[in-house]
């Protein structure tokens, strides 16, 4: 059981935020990990992800729609 309390004590990982942020886009979380995220994560680290991934998504998007407009 000590394990368990360990858990939940330390911070999440980048993989982890990562992972809520992209459930958060699709509009699906499961409600274990958004408990997980409420308990753990910090307000500020969820916004800097999620704004460093829409930067690369609509980075992603203007670099498709340049490759498919050249040809």
């Amino acid at each position: 059981m000590e394990n368990d309390n360990a858990d939940t004590e330390k911070p999440l990982s980048f993989f982890q935020m990562v992972g809520s942020v992209l459930a958060s886009f699709f509009g699906v979380q499961s409600k274990k990990n958004k408990e997980r995220d409420f308990k753990r994560g910090k307000a500020s680290q969820f916004i800097a992800v999620g704004i460093l991934m829409t930067i690369v998504w609509y980075g992603a998007i203007y670099f498709l729609v340049n490759i498919v407009l050249e040809k």
